[in-house]
């Protein structure tokens, strides 16, 4: 088991969830795109130095503990930099390790294991990376009932392998895009409001337009507007900047008539105790938006 603990000491675990797999034409479509920007016009090193015809093994080996992430674009590097080349994972997604832990090992085309090294790192590094925060966040809120998720703040291009990371750290996804679900912010907000509209009419009318698949959700950065939100028919009301003192007593006035979310200024020295307000959920931009990679290598064998 990783050494690697939250602020309670609390060891990270490895994910508990069954994290569904990125669609392959999704992963191949950005590792390609990542291999063409980083040789557009072949790897002028390797194809100067190394005989085309030489074969190579190496190992992928963690250098520090966490949670890993990244099999698939790992192996989708190397497969596009050359078919031929093979890849056996000794470590799942979601699986814990600790440093000196080999998580594959791969064999083929010398050239084509060089060309796509720095893509299957860089990748799989900010992915364990992620995994490994998430389960850092999850750590903080045992005992409770609240879920840790991920927002939409996220690396433009990679949204979808971000969110499979967070998955694999254990923890939970938000709307996806803006096409996914309703969310009435406090722009929104201040817009009805400015144009002399009764908010809770406008988004109960809004709401009534919509098929019953999709969630509406309405922030509120005061408790003074979670009336009117339930008015309007939330699904989920986010208590967006609340004091620890405010988010009790929202989770209390809303008192089971919407889901409750707590989000802004969420960090691992906050989280257990926004966690103990008694919110379902807890949105942490900084899952995907600040996160530090995961040191992985490769090393030729």
């Amino acid at each position: 088991m990783t050494t690697s603990t939250a602020k309670t000491g609390a060891p990270l675990q490895p994910s508990t969830q069954r994290a569904v797999p990125v669609p392959q034409e999704a992963v191949d479509r950005i590792v390609a795109a990542a291999l063409a920007e980083d040789a557009p016009w072949g790897d002028i090193t390797s194809e100067l130095l190394v005989p085309v015809e030489a074969r190579a093994a190496a190992v992928l080996t963690a250098r520090e503990p966490g949670i890993f992430c990244g099999t698939q674009v790992i192996e989708a590097a190397f497969r596009l930099a050359s078919p031929e080349t093979e890849v056996q994972f000794l470590v799942r997604d979601g699986g814990s390790l600790q440093a000196g832990t080999v998580l594959a090992e791969i064999s083929g085309s010398a050239r084509a294991m060089l060309t796509g090294e720095r893509v299957a790192l860089n990748l799989a590094q900010r992915l364990s990376g992620i995994a490994t925060l998430t389960a850092a966040f999850v750590a903080q809120t045992a005992g409770t009932s609240a879920r840790i998720t991920d927002t939409r703040k996220t690396t433009p291009g990679l949204r979808i392998l971000e969110r499979h990371a967070v998955r694999c750290g254990g923890g939970y996804n938000h709307r996806f895009s803006l096409s996914d679900a309703v969310m009435a912010k406090d722009n929104h907000l201040a817009l009805l409001a400015a144009g002399g509209v009764d908010p809770a009419q406008v988004l109960a009318s809004a709401k009534a337009r919509l098929p019953h698949t999709v969630h509406f959700e309405v922030e509120v950065d005061r408790l003074d507007q979670i009336e009117t939100a339930l008015a309007g028919g939330a699904d989920t009301v986010l208590l967006d900047n609340f004091s620890l003192h405010d988010l009790r007593l929202g989770v209390e006035l809303i008192a089971g008539r919407a889901r409750t979310e707590a989000s802004g200024n969420v960090s691992l020295a906050t989280v257990a105790d926004i966690a103990g307000t008694g919110v379902d959920l807890i949105s942490a931009g900084a899952l995907t938006h600040s996160v530090r990679a995961l040191d992985l290598g490769l090393d030729l064998v």
